[in-house]
C-alpha cells in the first residue's frame, strides 16, 4: 500500500534530475547536492510508491515501466511549476530557471549558439539546454520550451513566429563546374548531378525567377541525397554536384571560394526563420525575451 500523503515534492524533482542526467552522480552535480542525498530520496520515493523506479547497474540507471510512466506524468507539471516560479521572479527583471532550446546543428553554429551566449550573459541565473538535430523534435515529449527552424513549416497548426527571411543560392564547387561545365539556363540543371536534402517537402522540384518576370520550374536529377544540411554542404564542397543552400549556411564557403553561385541572375523563393512554440502552453517570460533578443540579433548579423 502506498503512502502518498507524506511524499516530498522535492523527491520528485530529484527523481526528474536523475532521469535527465542518466545517473545519480550526474543528478547530484546538476542539483549541487551530495550523491548520497539523491540515492536516499529516490529510495524513499520508491518505498512510498511501492514500486522500483530505476533498474540500477554499476554503470548506469534506466527507468522501469512504472518509473517511465511517473516521469511522463510528472515532468510537464514540474517544468510548469518551474516556469511559474521563474515568471514570478521575472517581474523584477531577473530571468531564471532552465531555457530548453532546439534547433539544427548548422543554425546552432551560425546564429542560435552565439545569440544564446550573449543572452545568458545578461541573466546569470538563467541556465540553457541547447539541443541540436536536423529532424523536428517532439517539443512536448522532450520538454522543449522553444524550437527554431529555417525554411517552410509543413504543419500549419504549429504555433510559429516568423522572425526573418533568407535567400537561397544554387551553388557548386569550382572543381565540379570545371569537370561538368556551368549551366547557362535553369533548364540545363536537370542534366547535372543534384545533391538533395531529403528533409525538404519537395527536394527535387525548384522554381526559378528572373528579373524580367519569367519563371521556370525545374525537376532535378538526384545523384545523391542526405538528411543533414551540414553533410549536404560537405558533399557539394567536395564536388558532388549542384544544390540549393540558404545564405547563412553557404556564405562562408562562397567567401572562401570553396563554392560559387550558379546562375546568379535567377533567384529561388525566400525561406523563413521561425520560432516554434509547444502547443497549448503559456509562453514564459524567458521564452518571450529570447525570441525578441534573437530577432534583434538576426538584424545585426
Amino acid at each position: 500500500m502506498t503512502n502518498l500523503d507524506h511524499i516530498d515534492l522535492n523527491a520528485l524533482t530529484i527523481f526528474d534530475a536523475v532521469v535527465e542526467a542518466g545517473s545519480f552522480t550526474g543528478a547530484a552535480d546538476r542539483l549541487g547536492v551530495a550523491k548520497a542525498k539523491v540515492s536516499v530520496q529516490v529510495a524513499r520515493l520508491e518505498r512510498q510508491l511501492g514500486v522500483a523506479l530505476f533498474t540500477r547497474t554499476t554503470r548506469q540507471v534506466s527507468l522501469t515501466d512504472p518509473g517511465r510512466a511517473l516521469h511522463d506524468q510528472c515532468q510537464p507539471l514540474l517544468r510548469g511549476l518551474s516556469d511559474a516560479l521563474a515568471e514570478a521572479g521575472s517581474e523584477q527583471g531577473e530571468l531564471s530557471g532552465m531555457l530548453r532550446v532546439s534547433t539544427t546543428a548548422m543554425q546552432a553554429i551560425h546564429s542560435i549558439g552565439p545569440a544564446l551566449v550573449a543572452f545568458a550573459a545578461l541573466y546569470p541565473r538563467l541556465h540553457v539546454d541547447l539541443r541540436t538535430g536536423d529532424r523536428v523534435a517532439d517539443m512536448v515529449a522532450e520538454g522543449i520550451d522553444l524550437s527554431f527552424r529555417m525554411g517552410w513549416l509543413r504543419d500549419s497548426t504549429q504555433r510559429a513566429i516568423k522572425l526573418a527571411t533568407f535567400a537561397q543560392y544554387v551553388v557548386a564547387s569550382p572543381a565540379y563546374l570545371k569537370r561538368r561545365g556551368s549551366p547557362k539556363r535553369p533548364e540545363h540543371m536537370a542534366q547535372h548531378d543534384w545533391v538533395t536534402l531529403s528533409l525538404l517537402p519537395t527536394p527535387l522540384t525548384w522554381k526559378f525567377s528572373h528579373a524580367d518576370g519569367k519563371d521556370v520550374t525545374v525537376h532535378m536529377n538526384a545523384r545523391m541525397q542526405v538528411d543533414s544540411p551540414a553533410a549536404l554542404l560537405a558533399l557539394v564542397e567536395h564536388g558532388a554536384g549542384l544544390t540549393a543552400l540558404e545564405t547563412l549556411t553557404v556564405q562562408e564557403s562562397l567567401d572562401a571560394g570553396r563554392l560559387v553561385k550558379v546562375l546568379p541572375k535567377w533567384t529561388l523563393p525566400e525561406g523563413g526563420v521561425y520560432a516554434v512554440l509547444p502547443p497549448g502552453r503559456h509562453v514564459p517570460a524567458k521564452v518571450r525575451a529570447f525570441i525578441d533578443f534573437y530577432r534583434e540579433f538576426l538584424t545585426r548579423a
